[in-house]
């Protein structure tokens, strides 16, 4: 099946243990600012199923979205927020998202957020340096595809990778913009979740 992903907002849970139940699920995990919300709004085709802000953080809680089909989508607080949040708050955010990611049954594939316009910063280089680590299986999915101008795009690409330790096909593209990757990215889910 083509198409949008047919997601419907389910619940947002403060910690692992107050999410429902699910056969499957797809884990969506990224910097502040780095176009969590846009992307899933993308892949459903509608504007406002995940809520974007102008504020980079506000994504605080473990937001729930579940599949037509079955299976579930659950997008993580970014990291790497600082502004109005204390120090206690962002510790106690990456905490609880650590623990969901060790801990969540039925968690297939996390996809991993880096900013293709910004290529994998400090922040992302640890959360990728701690998947691996904890034997979290993961894709990796460069955003803002249409903010790279195109003359320095395969440059970019051919960076981003090397950045992350992987191959250059091993990084999905994408641009919520203008809809570059989501095809793609929407048969990953689909198919993570079948």
């Amino acid at each position: 099946m083509s198409g949008p992903l047919q997601l419907q907002f389910v619940t947002s849970a403060p910690d692992v243990e107050s999410l429902p139940d699910t056969r499957a699920e797809v884990a969506v995990v990224g910097r502040s600012n780095v176009g969590k919300s846009s992307l899933l709004n993308a892949l459903a085709a509608r504007k406002a199923l995940a809520k974007v802000s102008g504020k980079p953080g506000k994504t605080q809680l473990l937001n729930c979205f579940e599949l037509a089909e079955g299976g579930t989508v659950v997008d993580l607080p970014g990291y790497g927020y600082a502004s109005s949040a204390s120090k206690d708050t962002r510790r106690d955010w990456q905490r609880r998202m650590h623990r969901y990611l060790t801990t969540r049954e039925g968690l297939r594939l996390t996809l991993l957020l880096i900013d293709g316009e910004v290529g994998p910063t400090k922040l992302d280089v640890d959360m990728l340096a701690w998947l691996r680590e904890q034997e979290v299986v993961f894709r990796i999915v460069a955003t803002k595809h249409d903010k790279v101008r195109s003359s320095k795009r395969e440059r970019r690409k051919r960076d981003l990778a090397e950045g992350c330790g992987v191959e250059r096909g091993d990084v999905l593209w994408a641009s919520a913009e203008k809809g570059v990757g989501v095809d793609k990215l929407r048969e990953l889910v689909r198919t993570t979740l079948a």
